[in-house]
């Protein structure tokens, strides 16, 4: 019965962290089952690995963020939205200090 409980107790510690996302470098995630919103720091290279590819923040001018998502770069304006590789890509917000951008799965 031990071993049950320790075992469950393993399983829920695991499927938290797959949801609360993936590792990355100068970002913070927030993942459910299909799609990740991503805090990204600006001025320092930011990324993260999320729903099984890599996502790089590339630049930010104006209104509009240039994203990379496994391996190819989209530009989205605030509050907009856009195809990359089988992704939907929205940028939520830009601030002085970060970009917050949705990755979900098509």
């Amino acid at each position: 019965m031990t071993r049950h409980l320790a075992a469950l107790a393993t399983a829920a510690v695991l499927a938290v962290g797959l949801l609360a996302g993936c590792g990355g470098e100068n970002s913070q995630t927030n993942c459910n089952l299909n799609s990740c919103t991503i805090t990204f720091d600006r001025g320092v290279d930011a990324s993260v690995s999320v729903l099984g590819v890599e996502a790089k923040l590339v630049n930010v001018q104006n209104s509009q963020a240039t994203v990379e998502v496994a391996g190819q770069q989209v530009t989205v304006p605030v509050g907009q939205d856009a195809q990359s590789d089988g992704f939907n890509v929205s940028v939520q917000s830009i601030t002085a200090d970060n970009v917050v951008v949705e990755i979900s799965a098509n």
